[in-house]
């Protein structure tokens, strides 16, 4: 099966609509994600950071996936990667990061930053949803370190998002580095988290979570990588 990817620039452009409803059926909490009604702001530069969406298509033209992710000041930062459940399996995912890659490479950075859900951290209602939508996070993480990203060794946690508007913590953050890494610099962590963050906190609050990551990473100046599977230390300490 051919797969074609793209970048979609035209808020009018149909797979946009298209690749909204694979997002909305392929991950057990969209609420969480970034709304589909929002993606033409996205395209637009609304939010100030260099936003990108590519699909995934067959020959026929029909959207298979889709991925979104930022091109920050020092690194990538990619906020969803979905495929539709009739196409898993079939590389469109493979095919998606490659040309994720490809504009990392072209825009000169080091790599690509995420954050995924840790199986062991998420409740009944979280794993429920999961069983819904036909996924389950360890798989995801298998594919996700399969595509080349790895856990990075220290207590992340989304500040908001969580119980009572407070932080959320079932997720780690991963990194794709372009060349092979066991470690990466803690300052391009902070750089990055702060960049991403800066749209939905402020700039003071998120230069000021970034802060907090960095003390809770103990200001260690390289951090590790670890396989995608695993969760970083401080969480096996916790528990």
């Amino acid at each position: 099966m051919p797969i074609i990817v793209r970048r979609i620039t035209d808020p009018a452009d149909p797979a946009l609509a298209a690749f909204g409803r694979i997002q909305e059926s392929s991950y057990y909490a969209p609420e969480m994600l970034i709304s589909p009604a929002y993606f033409p702001r996205l395209l637009n530069g609304g939010t100030g950071r260099d936003d990108r969406i590519l699909v995934a298509e067959s020959g026929a033209g029909d959207v298979l996936g889709g991925t979104i992710y930022s091109l920050l000041s020092a690194a990538g930062f990619n906020s969803f990667m979905g495929v539709s459940r009739e196409a898993r399996g079939r590389g469109v995912g493979r095919a998606l990061q490659a040309a994720s890659v490809d504009e990392l490479r072209r825009a000169g950075m080091p790599g690509m930053f995420a954050d995924s859900v840790y199986a062991a951290r998420q409740n009944a209602a979280e794993r429920a949803g999961e069983t819904r939508v036909g996924t389950e996070p360890h798989e995801r993480r298998m594919v996700l370190g399969a595509l080349g990203f790895l856990t990075v060794d220290l207590p992340y946690w989304q500040p908001v998002g969580g119980e009572n508007g407070g932080p959320l913590t079932n997720l780690d953050l991963l990194y794709c580095p372009l060349e092979p890494a066991q470690t990466v610099p803690l300052a391009l962590v902070t750089a990055t988290v702060q960049d991403y963050w800066r749209g939905w906190l402020g700039p003071e609050r998120a230069a000021a979570e970034a802060g907090a990551l960095a003390e809770r990473a103990g200001n260690v100046p390289e951090q590790r990588l670890l396989p995608a599977t695993e969760t970083p230390a401080y969480w096996l300490q916790a528990h």
